[in-house]
């Protein structure tokens, strides 16, 4: 199963309507924590998520929208008992903050932290490119492996069926029937997260092939010269992520409080996000994972 919650959909100041950051992404067997904001333990509890389902926590960077919530998720993860391992990731400047929250958290959580400076690779399918925002910030991309996907008819003529399928694909070759005979490539799902960043490289790199991209969209585009300013994206930026990246679906979230509305955005990122389809998150939504293409 590979679903996306959200938590919270608000930048800098929560308002009436939309908590601060919060993103929980059921990964197969793997539960995923992006960017706790305050609020993010009280929120868990409305979405009928147990905290006891993460796994994995992903900071972007240690401004507080995006990490407050941290000791309150944690603290309840002890009051719920978790004995698994829990990892959490953010950006290597942020070790003092992010030790400082930790620090106010109930301890007993067995409990492993990852300080990571350079982009690349910093978990069995989790990847991490570099952002451009005030301090340093990072993105996420969660990748399954490629695979290969069997052709029904190629099988029947080469006269493979049952646990010599399974062979076949194990060894590369049975007889001289090769596995490129009688199946083709499947790429692996990609989900792909960026939050506060000015348009870079690393935002476009995590765009790239995208099946469920989320991206900040904190600014209309009349609002443009504030998006330079405070380097953040403007809905059309966070549609042209998703267009040149050739992404599936696009979520956009991190509204700032000054829109009470934020279909405007949503109309505006569609504008330049091509083929995918633009979702203007809500508080709660439950976002399925797109259809393989």
């Amino acid at each position: 199963m590979r679903e996306l919650v959200i938590l919270g959909t608000s930048s800098q100041a929560p308002t009436r309507t939309r908590n601060h950051n919060g993103y929980f992404l059921q990964w197969e067997q793997e539960g995923i924590l992006l960017d706790p904001g305050e609020g993010t333990q009280r929120q868990l509890i409305h979405a009928g998520l147990s905290a006891s389902k993460i796994d994995r926590i992903c900071i972007t960077h240690v401004h507080g929208d995006h990490c407050f919530g941290l000791p309150g998720v944690l603290s309840r993860m002890v009051l719920d008992g978790v004995t698994h391992p829990v990892h959490v990731h953010y950006p290597a400047s942020g070790e003092d903050v992010v030790r400082a929250l930790v620090f106010l958290a109930t301890p007993g959580l067995d409990l492993h932290l990852h300080p990571h400076g350079a982009a690349g690779p910093i978990a069995p399918g989790l990847e991490v490119e570099r952002l451009h925002h005030r301090v340093e910030a990072l993105g996420y991309r969660v990748i399954e492996p490629d695979g290969r996907t069997f052709l029904p008819d190629r099988l029947a003529a080469a006269g493979i069926a049952g646990p010599d399928v399974g062979r076949l694909q194990r060894e590369g070759s049975l007889g001289s029937v090769r596995l490129d005979d009688v199946s083709v490539h499947r790429a692996g799902r990609r989900f792909a997260f960026v939050m506060d960043t000015a348009p870079c490289d690393g935002a476009s790199a995590l765009a790239d092939g995208a099946d469920l991209l989320v991206t900040e969209s904190t600014f209309s585009d009349d609002d443009a010269t504030l998006a330079a300013q405070y380097l953040h994206l403007t809905a059309g930026q966070a549609g042209s992520l998703a267009g040149h990246g050739g992404a599936a679906a696009l979520v956009l979230t991190h509204f700032s409080s000054r829109y009470d509305d934020v279909g405007l955005l949503a109309e505006q990122a569609r504008a330049t996000a091509g083929e995918a389809t633009v979702i203007a998150a809500s508080d709660l939504d439950r976002i399925p994972f797109p259809a393989r293409r």
